[in-house]
C-alpha cells in the first residue's frame, strides 16, 4: 500500500510539473533587430507615422520615418498596422514580494518594527512570481518593488521583468527610501480612543527627530559606534536616493514639503489624492507626484465623484511632474488602461502614455536609460495591434526588454487555450 501511495505521489508530482508554465528568460540579443512600417509612440509626446526602430546589443540605435534598411544578419520584422511603444513602468508595487495575500509565508513585503531604513526590497524579490507574466502580456516591462509596513519601511528598487533571479532583475537598485506618513486626520475612533491627530503628529515628529540624528551622524568625522540605521540613510542625504512620502491629504503633503526644505532632500509624494488642491506649491518646490490609481472614489465627500480621473490633467496643466501607479501587485496589469481613463478626462493620449513611461522613468531616476524610444536608450519595447491604453483594442504581440524578445505567455493564456480546445471554441 505504501509503495502504491509513493507511486501515486510521484505521478501527481510529475503531472503538476507539466502543468506549470515553462517560461524561461530570454537570452541576450545576438543580432540587430529592425521593426518597420509601424506607428511609433516615442513616449515624449512625439508620434512617428510609418516609422522604423532599430536596436542592437540591447540598445536602440535609430528611430524615425526614413531609416535605411538594416543589412547583414539583422532580423527585419514588418509591423504594418501595429503600434510601437516604450515599455510601461509600474511604480509603487509589491510585485514579487507577495504571491498569495491570504498565505503569510508568501508575503515578504513587510518587516517587523516602525523605522527600518536598512531594509532592501530587492533581495526579497521573487523573479519566478507567476504574477509577473500577466504584466508583461499588457506591455508592462519594468516595476518599482516597494517595501511596506511601519513608518519608514525601507528602500525600493527598480526591476526588469524577465530574469532568473533578483540579481538579474535589478535595473536600478536602492533608488528610494519610503516614508508612510500617518494619516493627519482626527476622523475615527470613539469614546476613550486615543486622539488620532495627536498620535499622528507625535509619530511624524519622531521621524523628524530620527532624520535629524541621522543627518548629524553623517556629518561626524568619526563614530564611536556604528549605527546601521543611520548608515543606511547616507545615500538619502547625498541625493543618490529620493525620499518617497506616502500621503494623500493637503496637510500631509505640506508636511512632506517641510521635509524637503528642512533636510534638503529630493522628495516625491506617493498617493497625492488631493495634490490638485496645492499643485502650485508642489510646482514651486519641484516635488513630483506618483498618483494613486484613478479608478477610485475621492477622499473628501464634497469632491466631484470623478475627481480622481481629473487630477492627472490638473497636475499636467500646472506643470507638476507626475506619473500613475496602482495598488498591490496583480492590479498592475491594468496600469495602461488607467492611463487611458486619464486621457478621457483632460490628458491627451500621448500625455497619458508619458504618465506611465517617460514621467515614471524621470521620477524613478532611470530616464537616461529608458522611458522613451530614443537612440542610446535600452530597447524596452512593446508592440500592440491597437492603442496600448485601450483595453478593447490593445493586444501585445511582441515585447523586448533590453533588446531580448520575451515570452508573452502566462497561466491565464494557457488555461484559455486549454478550455478553448475542450469546448471547441
Amino acid at each position: 500500500m505504501r509503495k502504491q501511495l509513493i507511486l501515486l505521489s510521484l505521478v501527481l508530482g510529475a503531472y503538476a510539473a507539466r502543468a506549470q508554465e515553462t517560461i524561461s528568460p530570454a537570452g541576450p540579443q545576438n543580432k540587430p533587430v529592425y521593426l518597420t512600417n509601424a506607428t511609433i509612440h516615442v513616449g515624449n509626446g512625439q508620434v512617428i507615422e510609418n516609422g522604423s526602430i532599430a536596436f542592437s546589443k540591447g540598445k536602440i540605435t535609430a528611430v524615425g520615418a526614413n531609416i535605411p534598411a538594416a543589412g547583414g544578419d539583422a532580423t527585419i520584422l514588418d509591423m504594418k498596422g501595429q503600434h510601437i511603444y516604450p515599455g510601461i513602468i509600474a511604480p509603487e508595487s509589491n510585485l514579487g514580494l507577495v504571491e498569495f495575500e491570504s498565505v503569510r509565508a508568501t508575503i515578504d513585503a513587510r518587516e517587523v518594527g516602525e523605522i527600518n531604513p536598512s531594509v532592501r526590497s530587492i533581495i526579497a524579490y521573487n523573479a519566478d512570481s507567476k504574477v509577473i507574466n500577466t504584466l508583461r502580456s499588457n506591455g508592462i516591462l519594468l516595476a518599482q518593488v516597494t517595501p511596506e509596513g511601519g513608518i519608514i519601511s525601507g528602500v525600493s528598487s527598480v526591476v526588469q521583468l524577465d530574469a532568473w533571479n533578483w540579481e538579474d532583475a535589478a535595473y536600478k537598485t536602492d533608488n528610494a527610501l519610503h516614508f508612510f506618513m500617518p494619516r493627519v486626520s482626527p476622523v475615527g475612533g470613539g469614546p476613550g480612543s486615543p486622539d488620532r491627530l495627536k498620535v499622528a503628529m507625535e509619530q511624524i515628529e519622531a521621524v523628524k527627530t530620527f532624520f535629524r540624528e541621522a543627518k548629524a551622524y553623517q556629518q561626524e568625522g568619526k563614530h564611536t559606534a556604528t549605527n546601521l540605521k543611520f548608515e543606511s540613510m547616507r545615500k538619502l542625504f547625498t541625493k543618490e536616493q529620493k525620499l518617497f512620502i506616502h500621503c494623500d491629504l493637503v496637510k500631509e503633503m505640506l508636511i512632506a514639503t517641510d521635509f524637503a526644505k528642512e533636510f534638503q532632500l529630493d522628495v516625491v509624494i506617493v498617493g497625492g489624492t488631493d495634490s490638485w488642491l496645492i499643485a502650485d506649491i508642489l510646482k514651486q518646490h519641484n516635488i513630483p507626484v506618483v498618483l494613486a490609481q484613478p479608478h477610485a472614489l475621492p477622499v473628501m465627500q464634497d469632491d466631484d465623484v470623478d475627481q480622481p480621473y481629473k487630477t492627472a490633467a490638473q497636475l499636467q496643466k500646472t506643470g507638476v511632474l507626475f506619473c500613475l501607479s496602482n495598488e498591490g501587485f496583480w492590479q498592475q496589469r491594468n496600469l495602461g488602461f488607467e492611463a487611458g481613463t486619464a486621457s478621457t478626462y483632460g490628458l491627451t493620449k500621448e500625455e497619458a502614455l508619458s504618465a506611465v513611461t517617460l514621467n515614471a522613468a524621470k521620477i524613478l531616476g532611470i530616464d537616461k536609460t529608458t522611458g522613451s524610444l530614443e537612440a542610446g536608450k535600452d530597447a524596452n519595447i512593446a508592440v500592440s495591434t491597437g492603442d496600448i491604453l485601450d483595453m478593447k483594442s490593445s493586444v501585445i504581440t511582441r515585447a523586448f526588454i533590453q533588446g531580448r524578445e520575451i515570452n508573452l505567455d502566462n497561466k491565464q493564456k494557457q488555461l484559455y487555450e486549454k478550455y478553448e480546445k475542450k469546448y471547441g471554441l
